[in-house]
């Protein structure tokens, strides 16, 4: 099913200036299209819309150990919910960490690597309010973390 995911601001990169009146469509795991949300209303009419305040931009990329917890499981979401999609392999040694991220379908990249939004790109995704709090995190299309 195809989403089409709004926001006041979008940002396709890190360190891009944020823009208005951007959108971007997901169909199961990747990205469909990034771009002018009323070209994409107009040529997705009936597809499912998620709008949500703050920016929208790529996932992030969390480049150092994993925060600690009691569980490996509450190690992986203390990282969802700050909006992370993909960690570097070099801190995944423990094999229950690593199983824990590989279910929750985290991307595990052996070098760091900018997350970007570009068509055909995995759909992993994160909203952010104006104080850098995240409200969301889409790992791989999928709604992984919603703040309440």
């Amino acid at each position: 099913m195809l989403t089409l995911h709004i926001a006041p601001l979008l940002r396709r990169a890190p360190g891009d200036e944020p823009v208005p009146g951007q959108a971007v469509l997901v169909g199961d795991d990747r990205v469909e299209a990034v771009g002018p949300l009323t070209e994409l209303t107009e040529a997705y009419a009936a597809v499912r819309v998620r709008r949500w305040p703050g920016v929208l931009g790529p996932g992030l990329l969390h480049d150092g150990p994993l925060p600690t917890a009691p569980t490996p499981r509450e190690r992986v979401h203390a990282l969802l919910r700050q909006g992370v999609t993909a960690v570097l392999a070099e801190h995944l040694a423990d094999p229950s960490l690593r199983a824990a991220v590989d279910r929750s379908d985290l991307l595990v990249l052996p070098t760091a690597v900018a997350p970007t939004l570009r068509p055909d790109g995995r759909a992993d995704l994160a909203v952010h309010d104006v104080d850098g709090v995240c409200l969301v995190t889409v790992v791989a299309g999928r709604i992984v973390h919603r703040r309440a």
